[in-house]
């Protein structure tokens, strides 16, 4: 297998502007180069899986979240707290 060594933002068939890929005309790329861009489209999806994996355990890890987050927790529950107490004092003074 013979690699190109181009990126996939300079290849031919890849929309610079808005970085979406658009395929060459058919009959215009050899087995050779189909198949680098084949195994070139596979390591990439395998990094971005990767990565994805690991966003994701992070994002789901609620003890780190709780770590992370503390001082928001304590003010958002102090504020539900007043909250609450406003409600119920405010019902119990309208009886």
């Amino acid at each position: 297998m013979e690699s190109t060594g181009t990126s996939a933002q300079t290849r031919p068939g890849t929309a610079a502007g808005n970085g979406r890929y658009v395929p060459p005309p058919p009959g215009t790329r050899s087995a050779a180069q189909i198949r680098d861009d084949i195994v070139r489209e596979r390591q990439d999806l395998a990094r971005s899986v990767d990565a994805l994996r690991g966003r994701w355990s992070e994002v789901t890890d609620v003890k780190r979240q709780l770590r992370a987050h503390r001082s928001e927790l304590i003010v958002g529950a102090v504020a539900v707290g007043l909250l609450a107490g406003a409600v119920f004092a405010f019902s119990r003074r309208r009886r």
